[in-house]
């Protein structure tokens, strides 16, 4: 007689099965945007070409990926550090803003060499972080006060914060653009093209705390906290301290992204240049489902999405069509690393 057949969620999925569902779902998704483009009147063989093409078959289209994942794997970082801990991140946004304001106001008013400034704008941009998720932080450790609605709401003021003086106080008063600050005389050096060291850096942080986070004692108890409160109270770990020191971590990694952003890639401060990398970080890090190294991998697949978002607008698709195509691919792509963990079972009668 044949066995009652059920489904059991499993706490990991084998790399290969979540490899796997991966790559259906993001077939799925293409699948149906190309039906949907065909009804529509458009070739998507043809569009599909041109983004292929666009991305991969110049050195043009490859920088210009490359400095989109850079922000990403940043922003993605940030928020999946702070997962460690049980945490939800939503204000990397803010906290790009932040950085990217520190960075800036040390780039234009400390008159010091230019690779010394690249140093101490490093550190601004850290410190701009960490100081704009201070009070989310705080208020989580020693009130209990969710952070999702703290760090959220800040993302708003550091855009108008940052919004206000590249148009006012810091404005560039030669002439040359009236809707941002003077151009930052110390950049990072760019080792491939318009792609600067911000990519390395980048990809190396992340492996970096993938091995803290994995190998070290403090990495084990963060995750301890994060995964087991009570086991973590009874073998004497100090929680609220190691939740402190992780979202401050998670603030400084958003903030550095937008000293990066500003030192290599835009060299001004203006309004709206986070281009929603800090939102777009969340995904990044859901995608990468609380792997350091799989930020480096979801940040590319995003970087690509968005590369070729602005690729078909300038074929002539709508805005609102980009980003309905974009977000059917990440939610089929979600979808599809969840039923990863899950297994169909039949029991022995």
């Amino acid at each position: 007689m044949a066995g009652r057949i059920r489904v059991q969620r499993l706490p990991s999925a084998h790399p290969s099965i979540s490899l796997a569902a991966r790559i259906g779902a993001i077939a799925l998704a293409l699948l149906t945007t190309g039906v949907i483009l065909a009804f529509a009147g458009s070739n998507p063989l043809a569009l599909g070409a041109q983004v292929i093409k666009a991305s991969f078959g110049s050195t043009y289209g490859m920088e210009d990926l490359g400095l989109l994942i850079i922000p990403l794997i940043m922003t993605g970082l940030a928020v999946t550090v702070a997962q460690q801990i049980g945490a939800w991140n939503i204000g990397a946004e803010g906290q790009f803003y932040a950085g990217a304001f520190a960075a800036t106001a040390v780039g234009l008013f400390v008159p010091v060499s230019d690779p010394v400034s690249l140093v101490l704008m490093f550190f601004a941009g850290a410190f701009g972080g960490l100081v704009w998720i201070l009070i989310p932080t705080l208020a989580r450790a020693y009130a209990n006060v969710n952070e999702l609605i703290t760090t959220l709401l800040l993302n708003f003021v550091a855009a108008l914060m940052v919004y206000y003086v590249s148009t006012d106080a810091w404005r560039d008063r030669s002439g040359m653009a009236n809707s941002s600050t003077p151009r930052i005389p110390a950049e990072i050096p760019e080792f491939w093209g318009l792609v600067h060291w911000g990519l390395p850096i980048a990809v190396v942080l992340a492996i970096t705390m993938a091995l803290l986070l994995s190998f070290s004692k403090w990495g084990y108890e963060v995750r301890l906290v994060g995964s087991n409160p009570s086991a973590a109270k009874y073998a004497g770990i100090a929680a609220r301290r190691h939740l402190i020191t992780v979202m401050l971590l998670s603030g400084a990694i958003a903030g550095l992204a937008g000293m990066l952003e500003i030192a290599g890639t835009v060299h001004r401060l203006q309004g709206g240049i986070s281009n929603n990398f800090g939102y777009l970080g969340i995904m990044v890090a859901v995608l990468a489902r609380g792997s350091s190294i799989g930020v480096i991998f979801s940040g590319a697949l995003m970087g690509f999405i968005l590369n070729s978002g602005i690729i078909l607008q300038t074929q002539g698709l709508t805005t609102s069509a980009v980003l309905a195509m974009t977000g059917l691919i990440l939610f089929l792509t979600a979808i599809g690393d969840e039923l990863a963990h899950y297994r169909i079972l039949r029991d022995k009668t």
